[in-house]
């Protein structure tokens, strides 16, 4: 296994929409190009992306806008799993083609009470039909969507048997005695909890970071205190992420956060989800921003 240097605070970039709910692309290259200036990285179609509701020509054409308009490739873990194997193998070789960090992948997760060696088949057949030695392969566990948990002995035989590949791994299990085991398990592995509230409790066991929903509009203080929370400024630094979280967390959370840009931004614009999802209602909404001010945030810049 090759020691992981890729570390910080990610954003699964919430994917705007036109009025016709195709993707906004000069939206979206904005916004990634403000998280990029507040010290983030970016995790585009991700869970918060709606990436499932993104066909695949959606989610190229937006990384080829991203690459286009300059935006920093190496800092770029775009979400690529699917349940068809050939529109994986499809999205991965285009983000290794841009030159990206590493890909996001999530399991197969139609098919649920899958075998350890089919799980296991499925990712070891994606690397081998990209066949490209720049792959850097982040695994995506979060079973309480996917219904497809990716187990500790799946893990270990990636990693023994793609060692220069299998780098990494999102956890939003959201069990800590989960992270903890991982942690433990797999040292030098780059292991990135779903919510900075363990920022500072996993970092200290070995984590690099953590791709977070709310990184989309709090950037700055969680990329400080993935930075910095062993510092002198650690604790205040996780209190003031933990407030914002739950406030946010508290709510659906992608209708959330694209309320919270569309009327810090004044863009009205930034509320649209695409069908399944619904807006905040307008309670919801006035509650939210009441909570977040009670806090003192507003969004940086």
């Amino acid at each position: 296994m090759v020691d992981h240097e890729l570390t910080g605070a990610f954003a699964p970039v919430v994917t705007p929409f036109h009025a016709d709910w195709t993707p906004d692309a000069p939206r979206f290259v904005a916004h990634c190009e403000w998280l990029l200036s507040h010290g983030a990285g970016l995790a585009p179609f991700g869970t918060n992306s709606e990436a499932n509701s993104l066909d695949a020509h959606e989610r190229m054409t937006l990384l080829d806008h991203l690459v286009g308009h300059g935006l920093d490739a190496g800092r770029m873990l775009p979400g690529t799993g699917c349940c068809s194997l050939p529109e994986t193998v499809r999205l991965t070789r285009h983000a290794v083609a841009h030159g990206c960090a590493g890909v996001l992948m999530l399991p197969p997760f139609f098919y649920k009470g899958l075998t350890d060696d089919g799980l296991y088949a499925y990712y070891a057949r994606v690397i081998d039909q990209v066949a490209d030695s720049r792959l850097r392969v982040y695994l995506y566990h979060i079973p309480a969507l996917s219904g497809v948990p990716i187990t500790m002995p799946v893990i270990e035989r990636l990693i023994r048997d793609f060692p220069t590949t299998v780098v990494g791994i999102k956890d939003s299990s959201g069990d800590w005695n989960h992270l903890s085991e991982m942690l433990d398990a797999f040292p030098g592995f780059g292991i990135f909890p779903a919510s900075e509230s363990l920022v500072s409790r996993a970092s200290a066991r070995g984590a690099r970071g953590c791709i977070s929903a709310t990184v989309n509009i709090n950037p700055q203080v969680i990329a400080r205190l993935c930075r910095e929370w062993a510092g002198g400024g650690g604790a205040a630094l996780q209190a003031q992420a933990d407030a914002v979280r739950g406030v946010v967390q508290s709510f659906p959370m992608i209708a959330a956060l694209k309320a919270v840009l569309a009327t810090q931004r004044d863009d009205p614009t930034w509320q649209r989800v695409r069908a399944p999802l619904s807006l905040l209602t307008r309670e919801q909404h006035q509650r939210l921003h009441a909570q977040l001010a009670a806090c003192g945030f507003t969004l940086p810049g």
